[in-house]
This record gives structure tokens, sequence and C-alpha cells, in this order.
């Protein structure tokens, strides 16, 4: 059975949706146990960025090796 392209965005967004939260909550957690403090909104601030990173990392990857793949088959 093939996943429709809305389905794809759909898991894609829950995905990042959920990272997010991840990251937020594991934040709040351990942050204090290493001595850090912080306000929550400086807690979604950086699961934010945490995330931007998350999404950018496997693009750029993704793009590497199909660059990578290209110049092979040639």
């Amino acid at each position: 059975m093939k996943q429709s392209r809305t389905m794809s965005l759909v898991e894609s967004l829950a995905n990042v949706i959920v990272g997010y939260g991840v990251a937020v909550v594991t934040q709040i957690l351990i942050f204090p146990i290493f001595g850090l403090h912080t306000t929550l909104a400086q807690n979604l601030k950086m699961g934010a960025i945490f995330t931007v990173v998350s999404i950018a990392r496997p693009f750029g990857l993704r793009r590497v090796f199909e660059a990578i793949r290209i110049r092979s088959a040639k």
C-alpha cells in the first residue's frame, strides 16, 4: 500500500510537533540536574531552534547523498 502525499505531510508534521514537545519537556527535566535554570519561554525558544536544526540536518544530508548518487550515475 502506497502512502499519499497528504499522509506523508501529516506524518512529517506530527514528527516535528512531537519532537518539539519531547525537546522542551526533556530540557525542563534535565537542565536543572546540570544547574541550568531557564524559563518556559527560554525552553520553548531553544526547542524551536533544536527543531529547525533537526529538520535541516537530514535535509542537508539527503541533498548531499543525492548529489553523490547523481555524480555516480554519470
